[in-house]
């Protein structure tokens, strides 16, 4: 248990940004989950209504991943690396051309 008034204080600042690094982690699993859901319906059967949606939810998980990096939740080469993954999902599943 802290004994000082700033021990305390730094106790009260840990637990906030520790439940704000659990919300924004949280919300980029969700985004990119939904992500990979909507690429692999594209595999399924290609459409430009559904490369569409694709391309928003990649949108939104990228946005995401950018504000967590940028409010310290991630390390940019973590940010770096979700992203990587997002666009190698959707290159695997274009259609040869």
């Amino acid at each position: 248990m802290a004994n000082s008034k700033s021990a305390k204080k730094r106790i009260e600042i840990a637990e906030r940004n520790r439940l704000r690094n659990k919300a924004y982690k949280s919300a980029v699993r969700t985004l990119m989950k939904k992500y990979f859901e909507t690429v692999s319906a594209y595999a399924s059967e290609p459409s430009p209504e559904l490369m569409a949606k694709v391309q928003e939810a990649m949108s939104a998980a990228y946005s995401k991943i950018d504000k967590s990096v940028k409010r310290g939740v991630y390390h940019k080469n973590n940010g770096a690396r979700k992203k990587a993954r997002l666009a190698k999902a959707l290159k695997a599943a274009m259609p040869a051309s």
